[in-house]
């Protein structure tokens, strides 16, 4: 409670903690050297974030305009949009990557887990395009020197990036979230959005179509509505309106 109460400030980095706490203290006791987990009793602060920012089209195509096919930036943002791997996943993706036309890895957060679970993903053919258009030795967001780059060195040359298109809430992470915004808004279902991005977890999945797929799913229940009489012979009239 003490260290919640002292990063009251920052709720977000506060809850980050008291999870990161969580899962030190979980093996702590199943190490026997604790009985129980005290920070399981406390509770979260909550949050009125969504988080990143998810990409919208307009922002998609303001990063193309400026960031031309063969590009780096070109090649960044394609990958991780048309697969939505996290920046830790998409920097080892290459060419070994693809199997039968597909691009296929398991995502660090799950493959130490026996049941984690693999993403294969058909090739886009905007995806197809770029990286025909960028021959790589190794992966294919190598740097110029063909070395691999890193997680944190993607996430620097993401945000110079998005500035030079003038993209400020942009950024690497809000592109994964984009490929789910498109699924959910195309109609998918929350399982078609896990097969993609490799969530393990429902609830996750399930948030973005409630969040993105409302404006379908109001326009499919408007198709129902033909403006004819079927409309109000789906009421169930009073007896007395009923002749």
């Amino acid at each position: 409670m003490e260290i919640k109460a002292a990063m009251a400030a920052t709720p977000q980095q506060a809850n980050k903690t008291l999870k990161r706490l969580s899962q030190m203290l979980d093996l702590a006791v199943k190490l026997q050297w604790r009985t129980d987990n005290p920070v399981k009793a406390v509770d979260r602060f909550s949050s009125a974030t969504e988080g990143f920012h998810s990409w919208d089209e307009g922002e998609i195509s303001r990063f193309y305009e400026v960031h031309p096919l063969g590009s780096p930036a070109h090649i960044c943002m394609t990958l991780m949009l048309y697969t939505g791997a996290a920046k830790v996943d998409a920097v080892k993706l290459g060419p070994a990557n693809v199997k039968d036309g597909r691009i296929e890895y398991r995502r660090q957060k799950t493959q130490k887990n026996p049941s984690g679970i693999l993403v294969s993903l058909p090739i886009h053919p905007a995806l197809a395009t770029a990286l025909a258009a960028r021959p790589v030795t190794f992966t294919y967001l190598e740097t110029g020197q063909n070395k691999a780059r890193s997680r944190k060195g993607l996430g620097t040359s993401m945000r110079k990036w998005c500035d030079a298109a003038g993209l400020p809430l942009c950024s690497s992470h809000g592109l994964r979230k984009a490929i789910c915004r498109r699924i959910a808004e195309a109609g998918g279902t929350p399982y078609e959005i896990m097969a993609v991005s490799g969530h393990v977890t429902l609830s996750m999945a399930q948030k973005y179509c409630e969040t993105f797929g409302r404006r379908e799913m109001a326009d499919t229940a408007f198709s129902r509505l033909d403006g004819t009489k079927n409309e109000q012979n789906l009421t169930n009239h009073p007896k007395r309106f009923v002749k």
